[in-house]
């Protein structure tokens, strides 16, 4: 039996995690009565007695935890921004490659991922890996996410039944390009410079879609819609979770109305990638949700891999 606790279980990607658990008989929550849920000497006493802990908290606090879980015998999984680009700790993205992998599950601190950085990186990385795209290419993006990544203040603030009108339409955010998943968006995929990337909250609990638009003449050598295609599907051959879709076709418009959902993939802890466009200009994206493999499903997939469980024990898919 593994025993788990997580840190800060009171927010969005804590109760993902702790309705997850739910139906694992192989799982011992170990919770805090609510009085002393932010004691620093409670945490400590679980995070040593836990086998597996997650930090569901803010970077602080997360950078807080580390400290009070040093000398324990356990595993810690940080879902803050903390620790992603921190020496000595394992990116959470194991499809990434062999490389990352190993040092999931070898290691014992890992940093999961953030929301909007796993769909870049999902997609960029391999063009960089594969020398299709060299480290000064000018990455751009844009993402659409539900409004769940916001935390317990913005649902309230969408799910409230007198609300500003202007929750209506989408939002777009990070208007100062210093949102703080760029830096691990940069230096998981080597590139000389972060990204352009516009992210956009919906009217929509949970999902996300990170389009990535391709400029085939400033690759490094001619790349088409087929050609990416192929690179992706290489690329992520024989992965359980990250699934490459079939070649969008060039009459989509015709064939499936146009119109690509953000919330496809709600509730279920995989990703999708799809190469769509044309070939003068491809986009490139990845659908999943924001609160499962851009978050506590990524979590769950990391600690399976350190435990030597089936990857997607306990998953939705």
């Amino acid at each position: 039996m593994t025993r788990v606790f997580i840190d800060g279980k009171e927010g969005t990607t804590g109760l993902r995690l702790f309705e997850r658990f739910q139906n694992r008989p192989d799982i011992t929550l170990l919770t805090l009565p609510e009085e002393v849920r932010k004691d620093p000497k409670a945490r400590k006493e679980l995070l040593h007695q836990a086998d597996i802990s997650f930090l569901c908290l803010p970077d602080a606090a997360a950078k807080e935890s580390v400290v009070l879980a040093q000398g324990c015998h356990g595993k810690i999984l940080d879902t803050s921004t903390a620790h992603r680009t921190a020496a000595g700790w394992a990116y959470g993205f194991p499809e990434l490659s062999a490389g990352h992998r190993r040092q999931i599950e070898t290691g014992s601190l890992v940093a999961v991922p953030g929301c909007h950085a796993s769909g870049f990186i999902a997609l960029a990385y391999p063009l960089v890996s594969a020398g299709a795209a060299g480290p000064d290419y000018p990455f751009s993006c844009h993402s659409l996410t539900g409004y769940s990544g916001g935390g317990k203040k913005m649902i309230a603030q969408y799910e409230a039944s007198e609300r500003d009108k202007l929750l209506d339409s989408p939002r777009q955010y990070g208007l100062g390009q210093q949102h703080k998943h760029l830096p691990e968006m940069q230096a998981l995929c080597g590139l000389d410079a972060p990204p352009v990337f516009c992210p956009i909250v919906g009217d929509f609990y949970a999902g996300m879609q990170v389009t990535l638009p391709i400029f085939p003449a400033l690759l490094q050598k001619k790349y088409g819609r087929k050609e990416l295609h192929q690179l992706l599907e290489a690329h992520y051959a024989g992965q359980t979770l990250v699934k490459v879709l079939p070649l969008v076709p060039l009459d989509y418009a015709e064939t499936c109305g146009g119109f690509l959902p953000a919330g496809a993939m709600a509730g279920k802890d995989g990703m999708e990638l799809l190469v769509a466009g044309c070939d003068e200009r491809p986009l490139l994206i990845a659908q999943y949700d924001n609160l499962g493999k851009g978050a506590s499903g990524a979590a769950i997939q990391c600690m399976n891999i350190l435990l030597g469980l089936k990857e997607t024990c306990g998953l939705v898919l």
